[in-house]
């Protein structure tokens, strides 16, 4: 997609292709159940999976893997490439359903999965240590996760966000918030989390100090950059991206829940039935965190 996502909700996507809605790189096809985010009890299971496991308290890993040996890694997003949790029932793979621990609300849970792997898998990627880093959307579901696990690491973290927000994002544990219009400081920054690109790209890339690395996994304000290979070969920077996550990353971010580590950001819970009304009010952009659903027992 080459518009910015604001753009794409107000006038839609005509002109775009199948495959720029994917994460596979295959069209999707519909009609199809959306929800990337799920928490809930087996209630049954298929042919050669453990029947003690139903009653299992579960959350299911969003970005999951359909690579072979010999093939280049793929990734199948739940509620994008396969039906996801917007429903009273769903189905995914035994090895995607992650037992989980935890005396946090099913809809509590259900805020992590998708914000907060993506989050910790760009992280990972590119090794955040006691560092200084520069998130942008930070008041997003992954950005304000990314703060959140960024601090777990020790990191000094700079929050790009507006002012009605910034108090919100220090209480998260940003160190310091700046106007996403403000300039930025020039060589300020070891590590920046991009989920944002658009014209401000350049500016991102000239916070950097030399040798730091900037990895991204969105491009809400749009895809396509400028960039002088110049900056980055003389500079020695590392651009990285973040989408296919290793088994790990979800597993690691199940343990940092049950022990506490991280917290749900949850700005408003509606019932499934009112997903419409949940919808319009996660495109007003008005929120931090994430927007929940409940699902009756």
């Amino acid at each position: 997609m080459r518009s910015d996502t604001a753009s794409g909700a107000a006038k839609g996507y005509a002109t775009e292709t199948g495959e720029d809605g994917s994460w596979s790189g295959t069209p999707l096809t519909f009609p199809r159940i959306q929800g990337a985010d799920c928490c809930g009890r087996i209630v049954a299971v298929g042919n050669g999976v453990d029947v003690g496991r139903v009653g299992e308290r579960v959350l299911v890993r969003p970005m999951q893997p359909r690579s072979s040996a010999g093939e280049e890694p793929a990734t199948v997003t739940f509620g994008s490439e396969c039906n996801g949790g917007f429903a009273d029932y769903t189905v995914t793979g035994s090895s995607d359903a992650i037992r989980v621990e935890s005396g946090l609300s099913d809809v509590e849970l259900a805020s992590f999965p998708c914000a907060f792997s993506t989050a910790e898998g760009m992280i990972q990627r590119c090794r955040l240590g006691a560092e200084r880093v520069l998130i942008t959307g930070a008041s997003g579901g992954v950005g304000s996760a990314a703060i959140q696990l960024a601090k777990r690491r020790g990191a000094h973290v700079t929050a790009l966000t507006t002012a009605a927000k910034a108090e919100e994002l220090r209480a998260l544990g940003a160190d310091q918030t700046l106007d996403r219009d403000a300039p930025l400081p020039g060589y300020g920054f070891d590590v920046v989390l991009d989920l944002v690109g658009g014209p401000r790209w350049p500016d991102l890339i000239d916070s950097l100090r030399n040798g730091g690395r900037y990895v991204t996994s969105g491009a809400i304000a749009g895809p396509i950059v400028e960039l002088d290979l110049r900056t980055l070969y003389l500079r020695d920077l590392s651009l990285l991206g973040s989408t296919h996550q290793p088994a790990n990353v979800f597993t690691d971010l199940v343990s940092y829940i049950e022990a506490g580590d991280i917290h749900p950001v949850l700005a408003a819970t509606y019932p499934l039935a009112e997903l419409r009304a949940a919808q319009t009010a996660f495109a007003g952009k008005t929120h931090v965190g994430k927007i929940g659903i409940t699902v009756a027992d």
